[in-house]
């Protein structure tokens, strides 16, 4: 099973929801996208939160110096990002995808994030973050997935939420594989192994 971990916007949290989910599957973990590398690499931070020694962190495609949108910072490197470059790795085993930003950040000037996720035929992971607007980017992103005839794997409230915000509107488009991820801070390995070992019960497949 491959899933696409997306977001309803940037800063959301997909990169510890991924580091969660890996540990809790034992999965593979790819970022076919980076950008930003002058900082940790999101590969590097997954690498450092995992606990189990079956996952095999795959090569991102694309390292893009400037932590900018993928468009923008392949520009400012010199290059076009071709989506046609990017192909699943080779792995029997389950495999997390993290992407960039939110669904539609661009590519280029034709593909967003959320192509790669249909060009390789993954299920949707959506993170949820608590802000004031969350509501409103949660249902554009759930209803631009659906129009498009993504499939929902789960959404994950990654936070503390109220429940007037999760309930009835957010779960009304989408209320089956749902998780709560609690607030992590400090962000330990101890910590990404405690909550994946507590969902693990939860993912379905």
């Amino acid at each position: 099973m491959n899933l696409f971990i997306t977001g309803i916007g940037t800063n959301v949290g997909k990169t510890i929801v991924s580091a969660i989910l890996t540990e809790s599957l034992k999965a593979d973990y790819w970022k076919p996208v980076q950008s930003g590398v002058l900082d940790v690499k999101d590969s590097d931070t997954i690498k450092s939160l995992i606990s189990n020694s079956k996952t095999i962190i795959h090569p991102e495609i694309y390292l893009l110096n400037e932590p900018l949108s993928p468009h923008f910072a392949a520009k400012l490197d010199g290059i076009e990002i071709n989506i046609e470059l990017i192909h699943l790795p080779q792995t029997n085993n389950h495999l997390i995808i993290e992407g960039a930003g939110g669904l539609l950040v661009p590519l280029n000037q034709t593909h967003f994030v959320v192509d790669i996720a249909k060009k390789i035929e993954c299920q949707i992971v959506l993170v949820i973050s608590n802000y004031l607007g969350c509501i409103n980017h949660t249902l554009l992103s759930i209803n631009y997935l659906k129009a498009n005839n993504f499939k929902i794997h789960s959404l994950v409230f990654n936070g503390d939420f109220e429940n007037e915000v999760k309930e009835p509107i957010i779960k009304s488009l989408h209320n089956t594989n749902i998780l709560h991820i609690p607030f992590i801070k400090p962000i330990y390995k101890d910590s990404i192994f405690n909550i994946s070992e507590n969902i693990n019960h939860l993912l379905s497949f």
